[in-house]
C-alpha cells in the first residue's frame, strides 16, 4: 500500500478545515503587503518632488554651504533607502519623527489633531449611516413613487455638489446671514461635549449631505436587488407587509454590498475629511496636512499621508471580513 503523495499547497487542509479564518488572515495579509506598497509611494513620491526644504527655508539668497548643512542636519544627504528603513521601522513604533518647521514631535502633534479628526468624522458617522439605511429602506417601500422620486433628486442633487461647494453655502447661510451656527469651527481640549458639538455642526453637516446620497443610493439598490428574489415572492404571498418583508428578508440578505459601501464611505469620512477641514478652519488632520504641505515639512506630511492610507485599508478590510461574515456563499466558497 502506498502512502498518499504530499499536499502541493501546504495551507490546502487548512484552508479546507478553516475556511473563513483563512480568507480573514488572507484579507490582514494583503492590507499590510498593500500599506507597505503604499508607504512606498509616499516617500518616494515626496523625494522626487522639486525644490528642497533647506531651499524653501534659508530663501532664495541662501548660498550653497548654508543649504548643505541644513540637510547633514536633517539627515538628507543619506541614502534614499536608509532613510526609507529607518522612517518606516521608527514609523511602527509610533514615532514619526520632528517637524522640520516647528521643531516638535510630529507623534504628539498628530495624537492632538487625530483625535479632533476622528471626533468630526465619527459624528458625522453616527447621523449618515442609520439616516442613509433608513432613507435607503424607505425610498423601496415607496419606489416609482412620489417619495422615492423626491428622494433620489434630492440625493442626486447632493452626489453632484463638490463638498467645498456646500461647505460655503452653509456658512453664507447658517454663519453669515442667520447666525445659527459658529464659523470657523474652532476646537480645544477645555471644551465641553455639547460646545463641541455646537462648534462642530457646519462640518458635520457638510460631510453628512456628502456620504448620505450615496449610501443611500447603493442601500436603495442592493434591497432591490434583493426584492427580486424568489424568497421575497414567498414572502409576500405569505402575507407579509411590503415594508415588513424589506426590514426581516430584504435588508438582511443585502448587508454585504451595504457594509461595504458603509465602511468605504467612513473611510471617505476620515481620508476626505481634509477639504472640509480647510473650508471651516478646523484643526483635524487635514488642516495640518495642509500647512505642513505649504512650507514642504516633509515628516509630517508622510505621517498624515500613511496615517490616512491606514485608516482606508483598515477599514477596507473591515468591510471584506464582515461581508464575509454576512454572506454564507463567502464563508463556503467552491
Amino acid at each position: 500500500m502506498t502512502n498518499p503523495a504530499p499536499s502541493i499547497l501546504p495551507g490546502l487542509g487548512f484552508r479546507q478545515r478553516f475556511p473563513l479564518l483563512a480568507l480573514i488572515l488572507e484579507r490582514f495579509v494583503l492590507s499590510l503587503v498593500l500599506l507597505i506598497a503604499v508607504s512606498v509611494l509616499i516617500f518616494g513620491g515626496l523625494e522626487a518632488l522639486p525644490g528642497d526644504f533647506a531651499t524653501t527655508y534659508l530663501g532664495q539668497s541662501a548660498t550653497p554651504q548654508a543649504v548643505a548643512n541644513i540637510r547633514q542636519d536633517l539627515g538628507l544627504d543619506r541614502p534614499v533607502t536608509t532613510r526609507y528603513v529607518e522612517w518606516l521601522g521608527n514609523a511602527v513604533q509610533g514615532d514619526f519623527g520632528t517637524s522640520w518647521a516647528s521643531k516638535n514631535s510630529v507623534s504628539e502633534q498628530i495624537g492632538k489633531r487625530l483625535g479632533n479628526s476622528l471626533f468630526l468624522a465619527g459624528f458625522a458617522a453616527v447621523i449618515s449611516v442609520p439616516l442613509a439605511i433608513g432613507l435607503g429602506m424607505l425610498s423601496v417601500h415607496f419606489r416609482n413613487r412620489m417619495p422615492d422620486k423626491i428622494i433620489n433628486v434630492i440625493s442626486l442633487a447632493a452626489i453632484s455638489l463638490p463638498e467645498f461647494f456646500i461647505g460655503y453655502l452653509l456658512i453664507l447661510f447658517f454663519a453669515v446671514k442667520f447666525g445659527m451656527a459658529t464659523f470657523p469651527a474652532t476646537v480645544y481640549d477645555s471644551m465641553g461635549f455639547v460646545e463641541r458639538l455646537k462648534a462642530i455642526a457646519l462640518p458635520t453637516a457638510t460631510l453628512v449631505l456628502v456620504v448620505l446620497a450615496h449610501m443611500m443610493r447603493m442601500t436603495r439598490a442592493a434591497i432591490l436587488s434583493v426584492m427580486s428574489s424568489a424568497y421575497m415572492e414567498t414572502a409576500e404571498l405569505k402575507g407579509l407587509s411590503a415594508f415588513r418583508s424589506i426590514v426581516k428578508h430584504a435588508a438582511p440578505n443585502a448587508l454585504a454590498p451595504i457594509i461595504n459601501v458603509v465602511a468605504l464611505n467612513l473611510a471617505y469620512l476620515v481620508v476626505g475629511v481634509v477639504v472640509v477641514e480647510v473650508v471651516f478652519v478646523y484643526p483635524g488632520m487635514g488642516q495640518y496636512m495642509v500647512d505642513a504641505v505649504t512650507v514642504r515639512d516633509m515628516p509630517v506630511v508622510q505621517a498624515c499621508g500613511l496615517i490616512f492610507a491606514a485608516v482606508y485599508i483598515f477599514l477596507n478590510m473591515t468591510a471584506d471580513i464582515l461581508a464575509i461574515i454576512a454572506n454564507p456563499r463567502l464563508r463556503h466558497p467552491r
